[in-house]
């Protein structure tokens, strides 16, 4: 990473303040938290040459594919709402088209002329929300996240969110989220309105992602 190379660490706590928020904003962060004698576009690009070889190597959480193509076989219209830009994005989920190509769009902030504020804004979940074709009231959007501005973004739409954290996860954080769970594999459509998993058809996939 490149805090490595100036002899700084980028710490756990850092991290928290850094996920799920624009570029530029989540860079200008890390400079003035390390004290870097970088720009933000130097760091941005130094980042992107690291992001390049990793990306591509990303892995699904544990009860993604299952719940995606659960939902979207009961006809429960999905969006994906990302802080990435649209490189990031390819990069990420480059092995993944098939389970991206079930959700009904895709929105992302960066460089977005309709996402005038990235998280913890909540402009991001509203456009997604906005281009379904039977646009749902905010009460009735359901988000996912793993980063504690996406959960104040979503809240400050008016959204339900549950909340997936990294282990090290502050408590503070975690239960500002309508509901916490550990694992995707964890949720349980039923409890937010949504068809309940078909277990003896689909319990196969869930043993083959823990």
């Amino acid at each position: 990473m490149v805090a490595g190379r100036y002899g700084k660490q980028y710490t756990w706590e850092l991290k928290q303040r850094v996920m799920g928020i624009p570029g530029k904003d989540a860079a200008r962060l890390v400079i003035d938290g390390l004290g870097l004698p970088l720009g933000s576009e130097e760091y941005l690009a130094e980042m992107d040459r690291h992001y390049a070889k990793l990306f591509p190597s990303a892995e699904l959480m544990p009860g993604v594919d299952r719940l995606v193509r659960h939902l979207h076989k009961k006809g429960v219209p999905m969006a994906i709402a990302t802080s990435s830009k649209p490189t990031s994005f390819e990069l990420k989920t480059g092995k993944h088209r098939e389970l991206v190509a079930l959700f009904h769009h895709v929105v992302m902030s960066g460089g977005n002329p309709e996402v005038k504020h990235g998280k913890p804004h909540p402009d991001i979940f509203l456009v997604a929300a906005s281009k379904f074709e039977e646009k749902p009231p905010p009460e009735k959007v359901l988000v996912f996240e793993d980063a504690p501005k996406g959960v104040t973004a979503a809240l400050a739409a008016g959204m339900q969110v549950i909340m997936i954290p990294d282990p090290r996860m502050d408590d503070d954080n975690r239960r500002r989220a309508t509901m916490c769970i550990d694992s995707m594999n964890d949720f349980k459509p039923e409890q937010f309105g949504l068809p309940p998993f078909e277990e003896k058809g689909e319990s196969s996939n869930k043993k083959k992602e823990q």
